[in-house]
């Protein structure tokens, strides 16, 4: 065993601190970052691999961008071990990203892994028993080390054969963050990101809309999973599914989607929404979504005219009638 280990590192402050006591101990550290289109740390300036990044060039560490593509959907949608409150597969994730973390310890000659783990802080990934399961179901027993809760646990293997020195390591245990805090302003460690973390599949709306394409996709297109994000979701059939921006960037996010399972709404002559249907209905379904659109004009438009997109070729349709808000709401994901 030597002395190299690959990191998984969010850029949040637990992952951050964790590689600092490893990196304190002289200890050759590679980063990993795991990119996810649910991860509600983004923002509109930086998402969460920007930060990784970062703080990974501040501890002068290089760092592997991976991304979570549609084998991770897969988990996502069939959790061997199950979801959370809503649709986080907690255990399952990080099953999948520590067996992704074995496959390129091979690749940087890493002998070890860690993590910024600590014992208590998650109720569903980070029990003790959840822990030895995903050691155990990812083939990294005694290899992943928690430098945090490191006195929690019985030693690893870079503990037992000296390459880590156990004492160095801390016991940190619990909800609060408060010690990891301490040890950031003692590492003289001022910016990090997101420091509680978060994952989009804990929230309960967000929740919804993923298991609504679950429910309604045999093949999932990574495209509808970023829509998801965006604007209202209603779903009109089961073969079909309208997203309304709320504001004028969301309805620059939503008027880039084309092809040939795209229609996209857009008010004619005066602002107002944007609407992409998604999915393979008639004119039915058409029919609904522009009336749904046209909801969210501004009231005081008398004549409500809505430019069709599909492939390429567009026509202007009026708005003939209407739907009342309960069958409205009755649609909303």
């Amino acid at each position: 065993m030597n002395k190299k280990a690959l990191a998984l590192l969010s850029g949040g402050l637990d992952s951050t601190v964790a590689i600092k006591v490893i990196l304190e101990q002289g200890i050759d550290v590679t980063a990993l970052n795991f990119v996810t289109p649910f991860c509600n740390c983004t923002s509109k300036s930086a998402g969460c691999k920007n930060e990784a990044a970062k703080v990974a060039d501040e501890l002068g560490i290089p760092i592997k961008i991976m991304a979570k593509g549609k084998d991770y959907l897969e988990v996502v949608r069939i959790p061997r071990f199950g979801y959370g409150k809503n649709m986080n597969p907690c255990i399952d994730c990080r099953i999948f990203m520590h067996k992704a973390a074995k496959k390129y310890m091979a690749e940087t000659g890493a002998s070890f892994i860690i993590t910024g783990e600590v014992l208590g802080q998650r109720p569903m990934s980070q029990r003790r028993d959840t822990m030895n399961i995903i050691d155990r179901e990812s083939g990294l027993q005694g290899l992943v080390l928690r430098p945090l809760s490191a006195q929690l646990f019985d030693p690893t293997l870079p503990e037992k054969e000296g390459i880590v020195d156990r004492q160095k390591l801390l016991r940190i245990s619990g909800r609060s963050r408060k010690p990891q805090m301490k040890l950031a302003r003692d590492y003289g460690i001022k910016d990090y990101h997101c420091p509680a973390g978060g994952c989009l599949l804990t929230d309960a709306s967000f929740a919804r809309r993923i298991k609504d394409v679950f429910d309604h996709s045999d093949e999932i297109d990574m495209r509808d999973i970023h829509l998801l994000r965006v604007g209202r979701h209603f779903r009109i059939d089961d073969n079909t599914k309208l997203v309304v921006g709320r504001e004028e960037a969301e309805n620059n996010k939503i008027s880039i989607y084309t092809g040939d399972r795209y229609t996209l709404l857009e008010s004619h002559d005066v602002p107002g929404p944007t609407g992409l249907l998604v999915g393979d209905g008639g004119a039915g379904s058409l029919g609904a979504a522009i009336k749904i659109v046209a909801r969210y004009f501004k009231k005081d438009i008398a004549k409500k005219r809505i430019k069709v997109t599909h492939n390429g070729e567009s026509e202007i349709l009026d708005v003939s009638g209407s739907f009342d808000d309960e069958t409205i709401n009755s649609m909303l994901i």
